[in-house]
């Protein structure tokens, strides 16, 4: 079987800050492990479904069965699909980072790829042409990993505090990027949760187990239609 390796509420400028903070040791955890993966007989091989994102994909402050991969992976063995999600969830990334890091990550066959970074970049007004550029070499490096590797791109915005054009270009990236790439989108990974201090933890920031009941829903929406491409 596949190695298993174990993400604005105003979006507050403490984004950042919060997410390089990785004092919470669940935070430190990037990987996933449910009870059925654990359970599949040895010689069943399963297609990899892999999160690679920052704290909202790590779940930060929460257990790893809270934040939305873990629900995901809940859901494909509630439908029946043989698919194993991993959790590349890293705490403070930036697109920067992320590409330093990618090659590393692809050391396992992936059949679905889920992109979510960039909110970092956002938030420490990096130029909008080098996120881009970033995000765009992480894509470019999982095709030629493996061509078809199916890719989502998790949207993403952040508040107006580096002004509205900035804010705009940033918004725009996400589905730029998508239609130049042919690859699905989720506009926005927080829709529905952002803003809601119901929903977000003590920080403003991270979503609760309530909210990330949302973001999953929120990933779902887009990912079902890659997985029954893929078939069961």
């Amino acid at each position: 079987m596949r190695t298993l390796r174990r993400c604005f509420s105003i979006f507050l400028v403490f984004l950042l800050l919060s997410c390089g903070k990785t004092t919470d040791k669940k935070a430190e955890q990037t990987s996933v492990e449910t009870p059925d993966t654990q359970s599949q007989a040895e010689g069943e091989e399963k297609n990899v479904i892999l999160f690679f994102g920052n704290s909202l994909t790590a779940g930060m402050g929460l257990e790893l069965s809270e934040a939305f991969p873990a629900r995901i992976q809940n859901r494909l063995d509630s439908l029946g699909y043989n698919y194993e999600v991993v959790n590349a969830g890293l705490s403070g990334e930036t697109t920067a980072s992320g590409k330093n890091r990618i090659d590393w990550v692809l050391n396992q066959e992936v059949d679905v790829f889920v992109l979510e970074l960039g909110a970092n970049d956002g938030l420490r007004g990096i130029p909008i042409a080098e996120t881009r550029e970033n995000l765009q070499d992480i894509i470019d490096t999982v095709r030629a990993k493996n061509p078809e590797t199916k890719i989502i791109l998790a949207g993403m915005q952040i508040p107006p505090n580096m002004g509205e054009d900035y804010t705009t270009d940033f918004r725009n990236i996400f589905p730029d990027l998508a239609e130049k790439n042919d690859v699905a989108l989720i506009p926005f990974l927080l829709e529905g949760v952002a803003g809601d201090p119901e929903l977000n933890q003590q920080d403003g920031i991270h979503p609760t187990a309530e909210g990330y009941k949302i973001v999953a829903e929120n990933v779902w929406s887009v990912l079902k239609k890659q997985v029954e491409k893929e078939g069961q």
